[in-house]
């Protein structure tokens, strides 16, 4: 028997002008969750169902970009996608290209439970939800009017924009560095642009669970297919770890920085917190990410290189914190 531990972030790099207002929604959203998620601990549930069941509550919510409140596509659209993962026996689910499904999170679950495959995408993805009778929604559903506000931004601006910046440079360094300005063509820089979500949890037996949803980037190319359904880039978990990443998604790719969490730890020995922070400042090249980890002894921590990740954290010991900076 081990101490639970569990870690849910709603995104890293955040604008640092965004209004307080929003910072505390977020900080009350993230509460929720983790206590949502402790609740179920202490019920005994298994890690796979704690990490299934606080993303479905981040997709449902608003604030954050997954489910409802997704980042559009250039065409106006929401394409989202989900990956989980069950450290034991290594087994997951992943999905991309959803219009419709309410909580992409649980059709990953069912790809990993229901079928044969380990990943499911577009119409093929959305035949599957319809088969397993899942909750699905009108794509207008899932969009709000602070996601319309910023896609003009970022049609304005000629640019894709994620981390909650304003890119002025084009696609290839998606505005790293680049301060933003209060005002742009009019419209405010502080418009919410929100980003991915994540839980992972190591319950009382010591099994590792990850999950990871998101909406992708505003403005984004139809069919693009972030890090957040890829296992090993986005999502992963295995005997000694869980880990869900946030941030610019083709860094995480390149790094498979979920993956190499666990990697470091199997062949380097290090301890969690060690093999977080190896990775972000080894893995990311110029890249700007975080993420969250537990591991299998009932640690928990969290890494990222940008300005600010939206994340929270919990133990079976007492411990608790929820926030937003350094």
């Amino acid at each position: 028997m081990v101490g639970w531990a569990i870690a849910v972030h709603g995104g890293a790099g955040v604008d640092p002008n965004l209004p307080t207002e929003r910072q505390q929604q977020a900080k009350q959203l993230l509460t929720r969750c983790l206590n949502l998620g402790i609740s179920a601990l202490r019920s005994s549930a298994s890690a796979i169902d704690v990490v299934e069941l606080v993303v479905r509550e981040l997709e449902t919510d608003p604030i954050f970009n997954s489910g409802r409140g997704s980042a559009l596509t250039e065409n106006g659209t929401v394409e989202m996608e989900a990956s989980i993962m069950d450290g034991n026996g290594r087994r997951c689910g992943a999905v991309s290209g959803l219009t419709t499904v309410k909580n992409p999170v649980s059709l990953a679950r069912l790809v990993m439970d229901k079928s044969p495959h380990s990943y499911l995408a577009f119409s093929g993805a959305e035949e599957f939800a319809k088969q397993m009778g899942v909750e699905r929604e009108e794509n207008d559903y899932f969009i709000t009017e602070d996601n319309l506000g910023m896609l003009k931004v970022a049609k304005q601006a000629n640019s894709i924009v994620f981390d909650y910046r304003i890119p002025t440079t084009g696609y290839e360094s998606c505005g790293v560095g680049v301060e933003s300005p209060i005002r742009m063509n009019g419209l405010p820089i502080s418009v919410y642009a929100p980003e991915t979500v994540g839980c992972v949890v190591v319950d009382s037996q010591g099994r590792c669970a990850a999950a990871t949803s998101t909406g992708g980037l505003m403005n984004k190319r139809t069919g693009r297919i972030g890090d957040s359904p890829l296992i090993g880039a986005g999502t992963y978990a295995g005997d000694v770890c869980g880990v869900s990443c946030t941030g610019e998604g083709e860094a995480i790719i390149r790094g498979t920085l979920a993956r190499e969490v666990a990697a470091v730890m199997e062949y380097k020995g290090l301890g969690l917190q060690e093999a977080v922070d190896f990775v972000i400042k080894e893995r990311l090249d110029e890249g700007q990410a975080g993420l969250i980890a537990v591991s299998k002894s009932g640690e928990v921590a969290y890494g990222f290189n940008c300005v600010g990740m939206f994340r929270g954290c919990a133990t079976e010991d007492g411990f608790m914190e929820v926030g937003i900076w350094e």
